[in-house]
């Protein structure tokens, strides 16, 4: 029997994802970490990206959080997300929705404070389609 771990996904409305694991990856400020059992402890502040938990038997389960925290314990994976939902869940037609009007504002050259909210959806829309792209991918094997 594999080694395993608990992983529980949490946003500020709801937990997302409790239950045991064998991996976790997820994307970090500092790049993509994949967090096994036993890992040492260690607190990373997530991108707006994929979170994918590797349950036992080979099943894999992917998430979109818009960032939020990592805090691993040697047993304990937990994912505080400012926003997280199940890849299954994102609504393709939003995302692409949503990129078109950020590079619209890119493009448009507007303030400051645009500008940063502009590439902030973008992020989060590009994110949110990569999680979409995954499963897609994950379905077909």
């Amino acid at each position: 029997m594999a080694m395993t771990l608990h992983v529980d996904i949490v946003s500020a409305e709801k937990q997302i994802f409790s239950g045991t694991a064998e991996m976790l990856v997820a994307t970090a400020e500092e790049g993509e970490l994949g967090i096994l059992p036993r890992h040492s402890q260690m607190l990373a502040r997530l991108k707006p990206g994929q979170v994918r938990v590797k349950l036992q038997f080979g099943e894999e389960q992917v998430f979109y959080v818009s960032g939020g925290l990592l805090e691993v314990q040697p047993h304990t994976v937990t994912v505080l997300a400012d926003t997280a939902e199940r890849a299954a869940d994102l609504d393709e037609a939003k995302a692409i929705e949503a990129k078109r009007r950020a590079e619209e504002i890119l493009a448009a050259r507007s303030d400051e404070i645009s500008l940063a909210r502009a590439q902030a959806e973008l992020a989060e829309a590009v994110a949110q389609l990569q999680a979409i792209e995954k499963l897609r991918k994950l379905r077909k094997a």
